[in-house]
């Protein structure tokens, strides 16, 4: 079955498409010529660090792999230490938060400057991004509106791995009933960020994708041998025993903190709102089972739903699964208003729009004490909910049959 796509375009379309497109784009430049005005320690205005900012972390860590010392990766104030003395003095605390195996990735990169490190890995991902969504068959406007998205430009703001998760995300479950094999290994490859993975085994099994199961074991299994290999099989020991409770930390300090304004999860909400720390994860919990049964309702055969809405509905629940998530993660968002905006069942336009400039704005929000950026995905989900299960209910109540 194939979404009911629009045919045509009222002038209201155009208009919309129109102003949104001049404000992205004011607002890209916005962020851009402040991220790239640097001051004469080279920190860019707009993050007060270098303006690689996320990236510095996987450029510097995989630098300090190659040179032998990627124990210093696990030792915070070592670390640290570690950056300081690489680019500036004045540097502002950072930390290693990744699997080691994101380093299979970021040694070949680690081996040129910065720069054009950090150039071949934001445009690089975008690439991966674009052909991860090509299967979705949404057409070339569609695909230029995700690719330049606010959310992908602020993943690229941050020199984060957005895109990339995104696309392995998006690519895997796409190609999933086709490729199984191929779904697998992308699925493989997303341990470099698991949490934004909680869903995939969920529709695997509710769709008896076997083989993909496999696929996505096996290659995670030769991912954490290759890296063991390559670092040591004790950063993995590591990893658990010190960059894992630090990480938990950094999700469980008190609200709020610089870097919680550009949260996006039901956790940070909950927080942002008073609740303590066992009282987020409740609300969190309830959160994670409620987009796991909606995942497997969405995955099991003969559902009346397009195969399309199924992977772009299952990824913006990912962002409601999981505890720890930012605006930069939040591309499968776009990807769901593209799609959204060329059919015939759809929210208004405005709110479309409202849903895919979000990642540009909710920062704001949440400094004055609006934490609303959660809400973005979570209408979209009860949206997209919503029109399957009504679409279902009327092919059932006319006696038709379901289509997968």
């Amino acid at each position: 079955m194939q979404p009911d796509w629009i045919r045509t375009r009222s002038l209201l379309d155009v208009a919309i498409v129109t102003v949104v497109s001049i404000i992205a784009l004011w607002m890209t430049e916005f962020y851009l010529s402040l991220l790239w005005n640097l001051d004469d320690r080279g920190f860019s205005e707009l993050s007060h660090r270098l303006p690689y900012w996320d990236f510095t972390n996987l450029w510097a860590g995989s630098r300090m792999a190659i040179d032998g010392h990627v124990v210093t990766l696990f030792d915070v104030e070592a670390y640290r230490a570690a950056l300081r003395a690489m680019f500036s003095p004045d540097l502002p605390n950072q930390e290693w938060s990744y699997p080691p195996n994101i380093l299979l990735l970021g040694v070949p990169l680690a081996t040129l400057p910065i720069l054009p490190a950090y150039l071949i890995w934001t445009f690089g991902t975008v690439l991966c991004l674009w052909l991860a969504i090509r299967p979705l068959k949404l057409g070339a406007a569609l695909e230029l509106a995700i690719v330049l998205s606010p959310a992908v430009i602020w993943n690229s703001v941050f020199g984060q791995n957005g895109a990339l998760t995104t696309a392995l995300l998006i690519g895997g479950l796409a190609v999933a009933p086709r490729r199984p094999l191929l779904a697998g290994i992308l699925f493989g490859l997303l341990t470099i960020k698991p949490h934004l993975g909680i869903l995939v085994p969920f529709c695997l099994l509710a769709s008896g994708n076997w083989r993909a199961i496999l696929a996505a074991i096996g290659t995670s299994v030769v991912i954490a041998l290759a890296t063991g290999l390559f670092f040591g099989f004790d950063v993995w020991r590591l990893f658990l025993t010190e960059t894992r409770p630090l990480m938990t930390a950094i999700m469980e300090a008190p609200y709020p903190q610089p870097y919680q304004y550009n949260a996006i999860t039901v956790f940070f909400t909950a927080r942002a709102v008073g609740a303590g720390v066992t009282s987020a994860y409740g609300v969190q919990a309830v959160a994670t089972i409620a987009s796991i049964a909606a995942a497997i309702w969405l995955w099991r055969p003969g559902r009346v739903v397009s195969h399309q809405e199924r992977v772009v509905l299952t990824a913006v629940l990912a962002i409601l699964a999981t505890p720890y998530g930012y605006t930069y993660d939040t591309i499968g968002v776009a990807v769901a208003v593209a799609m959204l905006a060329a059919m015939v069942s759809r929210p208004p336009r405005l709110i479309l729009a409202i849903c895919w400039l979000g990642p540009f704005v909710v920062h704001f929000f949440t400094w004055g004490g609006y934490c609303v950026a959660v809400l973005i995905p979570l209408f979209l989900a009860a949206w997209m909910l919503h029109s399957i299960w009504t679409r279902g209910r009327k092919a059932q109540l006319s006696g038709e049959p379901s289509l997968a």
